[in-house]
């Protein structure tokens, strides 16, 4: 007999939900959210055991790499593709939830998501932290350019690093604005100092790792997108194809068919949207600041003769997603001559 399990994940307790090949219900229960927990209320099934599986989440990494190394069948589904197929259910509730994600493994429709190995979360949360430093500083100057506007203090026009002696000197005769306006200031340049801290890491760990000194080799592509691409990918080996980086991360364009409608507009913007952004931003780089000459220049400035500038960036970074995977597998780096590149 073979049975499959859905597990409905939660911070402090896990629905089970084990089902057989007919949908027959055998085993329902919730248990606490540990690996061994639930390894162990599977355990009578582990000879039978088809496939386990659980969403996407903040605890998916580490729940799933627990239960591999305890030898359960499990996989992790696609939150959106399960949403969707639990949405047609009455009732909304954990045991649901679980019973639902078994029947989705007993029939088979499903999407596997690649579970990313541990040095690529800590380089992803590098990454995240250095950007939340960064918005944080921005929400703070923000602040203070809104505010001290009822007082006629328009700082529109001040930069970053001229920011504060404006502050100060439109403020100097109100003790109490100075006051709160200093205490923003220290605020803003506590989260810049460590926002440059963690850019420095950054650099350091981009320029450390081979695979990301050759994509650096990539004119428009900087420590942040190089490391960024290899936290996002993490194991080039799971894309046959460089071309479908494209679409995985949402770089192509999305489709609507149904009867006599036929719409292709607007790109899907799936997958990785910082990773997106900053293939975005390289392939503008590359059009615009970089004077080095390469075909893939050359391709993007005829595009954007003919079909507009922000098109061309997109059709760009959709080839720059190519070109990196390609450099990563074959262990290259860019060529700017037009005969090696061709």
């Amino acid at each position: 007999m073979t049975h499959f399990a859905g597990l409905d994940v939660s911070t402090k307790t896990t629905a089970v939900c084990v089902i057989t090949a007919d949908g027959e219900v055998v085993l329902e229960t919730s248990v606490a959210t540990e690996p061994d927990a639930i390894a162990e209320v599977l355990r009578p099934y582990r000879r039978t055991l088809r496939k386990a599986g659980h969403e996407t989440g903040s605890l998916a990494p580490w729940l799933h790499k627990g239960l591999q190394r305890l030898g359960v069948p499990i996989v992790c589904l696609e939150a959106l593709h399960t949403r969707a197929l639990l949405a047609s259910q009455r009732n909304k509730t954990d045991q649901a939830d679980a019973l639902g994600i078994a029947q989705i493994l007993r029939a088979g429709w499903f999407k596997s998501v690649h579970v990313k190995s541990d040095q690529a979360h800590r380089m992803r949360i590098l990454l995240a932290h250095r950007r939340s430093l960064k918005r944080k500083a921005l929400d703070l100057e923000n602040a203070l350019r809104h505010t001290l506007k009822a007082f006629g203090v328009k700082l529109h026009a001040t930069g970053r690093k001229s920011m504060a002696a404006a502050i100060r000197e439109a403020t100097a005769d109100d003790p109490l604005l100075a006051r709160l306006s200093d205490g923003m200031l220290h605020a803003r340049d506590v989260l810049l100092d460590e926002f440059e801290r963690l850019s420095r890491m950054v650099t350091e760990l981009a320029a450390g790792d081979e695979v990301c000194r050759r994509l650096m080799s990539v004119p428009g592509v900087g420590p942040v997108t190089a490391l960024s691409f290899k936290a996002a990918v993490d194991d080039p080996s799971r894309f046959r194809r460089s071309r479908t980086l494209g679409a995985h991360f949402g770089l192509t364009p999305r489709r609507f068919q149904s009867g006599e409608v036929d719409i292709s507009g607007h790109i899907s913007k799936r997958g990785d949207g910082d990773v997106r952004t900053l293939l975005y931003e390289a392939a503008m780089s590359m059009l615009i600041r970089t004077r080095a000459h390469s075909a893939l220049k050359s391709w993007g400035l005829k595009l954007a003769k003919s079909r507009g500038l922000k098109r061309a960036c997109v059709a760009l970074a959709r080839r720059l997603a190519s070109v990196l995977h390609h450099i990563w597998v074959d262990g290259s780096t860019f060529h700017f001559s037009q005969e090696a590149a061709a």
